[in-house]
């Protein structure tokens, strides 16, 4: 009886022992990518990696593993040639097969979201126009200044935001701000000046994983959210 007490202790120590060198393995393995991407992304304001699964010393020898979550906090993207700055990314990349040396990986699937400020969205807008939230989600309220007939207008005018397909297809999508209404006051070319600078197309078309897409968006106060989403997204590092 005392032998199997002691069988069991042991047994129990080990399994700690075992448990504590596999997290820290895993830890040690956040670090090492989180610098990666850190080092390929040198704007990147801040990088955090979460590896599931347990134990994780088995699915790194199988070159698989269970699921990764990645956390980025000012990230810069091109949206039509135009830098334009994600205030945060999260990302969680499910099924992730790893390269035969351990440089990168692609995950089968993976989901998140981003949001970028109205201060970030003004800054990759045209000058003189300034985005703010218009009060209802799905809205944004655009602020513009432009010259007609010698005269210079400035007109805000509540807008959606929508996702539409993207020329170029292959599941691509494009984010459009479209005015509900420009208050001409019955000066001829207003509105028409005023749409040149409210009403815009964007799409994404670098700074994302190689992969993952826009699949939907809104609105609040804080900026406009997007959701991302794909298979075969590859995963730096």
């Amino acid at each position: 009886m005392r032998f199997l007490r002691v069988v069991v202790i042991v047994a129990v120590v080990l399994g700690g022992v075992l448990a504590g060198v596999d997290r820290w393995l895993a830890g040690y393995a956040e670090d090492r990518l989180a610098e990666r991407i850190q080092a390929r992304q040198p704007a990147v304001g801040g990088v955090g990696v979460d590896i599931h699964g347990f134990p994780f010393l088995t699915q790194a020898l199988s070159h698989d593993l269970d699921r990764v979550d990645l956390k980025l906090d000012g990230v810069d993207v091109s949206a039509d040639g135009r830098k334009t700055r994600l205030s945060q990314l999260r990302a969680d990349f499910h099924g992730v097969e790893l390269n035969g040396d351990y440089s990168g990986g692609t995950a089968r699937r993976a989901a998140g979201s981003a949001l970028v400020t109205y201060a970030d969205l003004t800054a990759a807008a045209q000058p003189g126009v300034t985005l703010g939230y218009g009060g209802a989600p799905g809205k944004v309220k655009v602020t513009a200044a432009v010259e007609v007939l010698g005269r210079t207008f400035t007109r805000s005018v509540v807008s959606t935001i929508s996702l539409v397909d993207a020329k170029g297809g292959q599941g691509a999508k494009t984010v459009r701000l479209r005015a509900d209404e420009v208050p001409g006051e019955g000066i001829p070319g207003i509105e028409t000046a005023i749409r040149k600078k409210t009403d815009f197309d964007r799409t994404l078309d670098g700074g994302l994983p190689s992969g993952l897409q826009l699949t939907g968006l809104t609105s609040d106060e804080s900026g406009v959210h997007l959701a991302l989403g794909g298979s075969n997204v590859a995963l730096t590092g």
